[in-house]
């Protein structure tokens, strides 16, 4: 019993650290917003004078592989990387490499359920995979895109021992914000992104369980930043 209070403690400190992060996430993005956009006729005639560069090429990550390092209950090891080639000033395509794993369905939607241990997996699901992603600069720096992704899923146990495979189309759409420094050399891109995923096999039967209950094949509205740098 001692034990389970504990747990629960960790869940509910881990899901006020998760709202603390998005808090900080979007006020980060407003106010880098705010500070890049304060002169936009420097800006303009910094690209003039050639101090702004139009790199072709770009390789970034999102924020979520600096919290890596949280409790292993609620750790998916998440690593994503997008290489990326702009083909017009306004249109970029690339392709993105990710894998993490998952402790919970996908579908738990915001609010307490997000990190309960009543959620969890008996296991995890490992996905990997590798997709490709479109970009569309719509005005000045404010974007939307488009990423897919097909997954392996890899079903574990709790010793981490594989019990089966599966496979997930994996979609999601954005809108943000480039935000450029150092003459264009890195950017950052904060934005919200709705996450939907229209092909996913049926899992073993401890995991469908816990997926049935919800019967959600997206989440909506998760906040993020891509980091990222041009060459």
């Amino acid at each position: 019993m001692k034990r389970r209070k504990e747990k629960k403690a960790i869940n509910n400190q881990e899901f006020t650290k998760m709202k603390k992060l998005i808090s900080t996430i979007l006020m980060i993005a407003v106010f880098t917003t705010l500070a890049c956009s304060q002169n936009p006729a420097k800006t303009a005639m910094g690209a003039v004078k050639g101090t702004m560069h139009d790199y072709k090429y770009s390789v970034s990550t999102t924020y979520l592989i600096f919290v890596n390092f949280g409790p292993e209950v609620t750790n998916t090891h998440h690593y994503e990387f997008h290489f990326g080639y702009k083909i017009t000033p306004k249109d970029k395509i690339g392709i993105k490499v990710a894998t993490w794993s998952l402790f919970a369905p996908m579908g738990i939607p915001w609010g307490p359920y997000i990190m309960k241990e009543s959620e969890s997996y008996p296991g995890r699901i490992r996905e990997s995979g590798i997709g490709i992603t479109y970009q569309r600069i719509l005005w000045k720096g404010l974007f939307t895109s488009i990423e897919i992704l097909p997954l392996k899923k890899t079903y574990q146990d709790e010793n981490k021992k594989k019990t089966g495979d599966g496979f997930k189309l994996y979609t999601t759409y954005h809108l943000g914000y480039h935000i450029p420094m150092f003459k264009n050399r890195l950017f950052i891109e904060p934005q919200i992104h709705c996450n939907y995923w229209p092909i996913d096999t049926k899992g073993l039967q401890g995991f469908e369980e816990k997926e049935n209950k919800w019967k959600n094949n997206y989440f909506l509205f998760e906040p993020n930043i891509y980091i990222g740098v041009n060459f």
